[in-house]
């Protein structure tokens, strides 16, 4: 009996995974619109390809690439195939780079595919909310074989691929927490006047108080350990420039005007945003070449020095991928990947520049067929509740972000394991807080520049 039911799950899983209609509830996916299912699907596809790049980077892979026929140099053979991978070399940033590329192929081949998709009724439609195995097997088979590229310049390559990338996608991920704050501060300040509750308030004060205190004492933090009495220029001007700016947005933020031609803009963003800024001032130190304006810090899983990588006598050296601030970017990565899944916005400028429409949100209850089965609602007969092709670029940029992330944004010697800081990696972070502000600012001050146009 047992037996049966396990089969009678599979196949209802199976129709789920190969379907081409909505996909069905029953037992695998959640009862919700098809819309936010195929996006929770294609970000769960990221999300498990982040999970093996983590695992690729651990210490001892190599012995397990070994086992795999006819890949590693002096490991398992087949008869008529010359193994052509050095395992000991490829484990590290090579295999996140290979892995990271097949993402980001994966991604961008949909995102082509998917262009000007206006309703569910298109027959791309179909394969964008359906056929779930075959997109799997199509997404394995983009890795395996990037597994085979040859090196010549290909990391050198994809490194300045990644920067560009990774520009953007740091830029995406402050559109969606400027969405975020927006939504939680109208929620919040609703439910104070509608329920007549002080409580809702003070906590908007509390977080708002808590996110400046931690960016002012990160401010502080780095003039400490960032910065020397005769060195690290670069730091103090980084430092400073974003420390005032992030005063002027909050300033901004509540004067009269502001307020008036937006009731829900407020502190709370600000503090956010301030917040955010900091944390890629922090990163973008940390990618500083120069030793003295970049303290070494113990890593958080394998608790190693990472103040120089080490490289022995045959050249192959070894490396520290993990450090607090690719941890934390890895955070809020998550955070914004599941967060552009399953928003509905209100806000009309995110929405026209993340290409979404304003939703209401899931329904929370399926539609039951007839076959008696539970379906997601499909909510895009009409029109598309997102950009299909954007959605998917977007995918593709975070792949690359990834990439970067988890290798620390170093840049690669093909030649042997060490990776090397740089300076290109440090200035495109700075350059992406700096343009985050100005983006902030303009949603700010757009209203009043443009009275004419809608800004709500």
């Amino acid at each position: 009996m047992g037996a049966c039911m396990a089969l009678c799950s599979l196949a209802s899983c199976a129709s789920c995974l190969c379907g081409s209609a909505p996909c069905l509830v029953c037992g695998c996916c959640p009862s919700t619109n098809n819309s936010t299912v195929t996006r929770l699907v294609f970000s769960f596809f990221l999300l498990l390809g982040t999970m093996v790049s983590v695992i690729m980077i651990l210490p001892g892979m190599e012995t397990q690439l070994r086992k795999i026929p006819g890949f590693c140099q002096g490991g398992t053979t087949i008869f008529g195939i010359e193994n052509q991978v050095q395992c000991d070399v490829i484990v590290g940033y090579k295999s996140v780079y290979r892995m990271c590329f097949a993402m980001a192929c994966f991604f961008f081949l949909f995102s082509v595919i998917m262009v000007r998709v206006r309703s569910s009724r298109d027959p791309r439609a179909v394969i964008q909310n359906g056929f779930w195995f075959f997109k799997f097997l199509i997404l394995v088979g983009i890795t395996v074989g990037a597994f085979f590229i040859p090196d010549g310049t290909f990391h050198t390559v994809w490194f300045y691929f990644g920067l560009v990338g990774s520009f953007i996608f740091i830029l995406i991920q402050l559109i969606l927490l400027i969405d975020f704050a927006h939504s939680w501060n109208k929620i919040w300040v609703g439910n104070a006047e509608e329920t007549q509750n002080k409580c809702w308030f003070a906590g908007l004060l509390f977080f708002t108080v808590l996110y400046y205190a931690l960016a002012f004492a990160a401010v502080v933090l780095f003039y400490i350990y960032y910065t020397q009495p005769d060195d690290c220029t670069e730091h103090k001007v980084f430092i400073s420039l974003n420390l005032i700016f992030c005063i002027i947005v909050s300033v901004v933020s509540i004067l009269p005007k502001i307020q008036d031609a937006q009731p829900h803009s407020g502190l709370l963003q600000a503090s956010l945003i301030s917040l955010y800024t900091m944390y890629v001032t922090w990163s973008a130190m940390t990618n500083n070449p120069n030793r003295k304006c970049n303290p070494s810090l113990l890593s958080l899983v394998s608790h190693v020095n990472t103040t120089e990588p080490t490289v022995g006598p045959s050249g192959s050296g070894h490396v520290q991928w993990w450090d607090a601030q690719g941890i934390v970017g890895l955070i809020i990565f998550l955070f914004c990947t599941l967060y552009a899944s399953i928003r509905s916005s209100s806000n009309t400028q995110v929405n026209k520049l993340m290409q979404t429409e304003e939703g209401t949100g899931s329904s929370g209850e399926g539609v039951v067929g007839e076959d008696g089965a539970r379906r997601a609602v499909d909510d895009e007969e009409d029109r598309v509740t997102y950009s299909y092709s954007f959605f998917h670029f977007h995918l593709f940029l975070a792949s690359l972000y990834i990439m970067m992330t988890l290798t620390n944004w170093y840049q690669p010697d093909t030649s042997t394991q060490a990776m090397q800081s740089s300076m290109p990696a440090v200035w495109v972070k700075m350059c992406s807080s700096w343009l985050g502000l100005g983006l902030y600012l303009w949603t700010l001050i757009g209203p009043l520049i443009f009275p004419d146009r809608d800004f709500n």
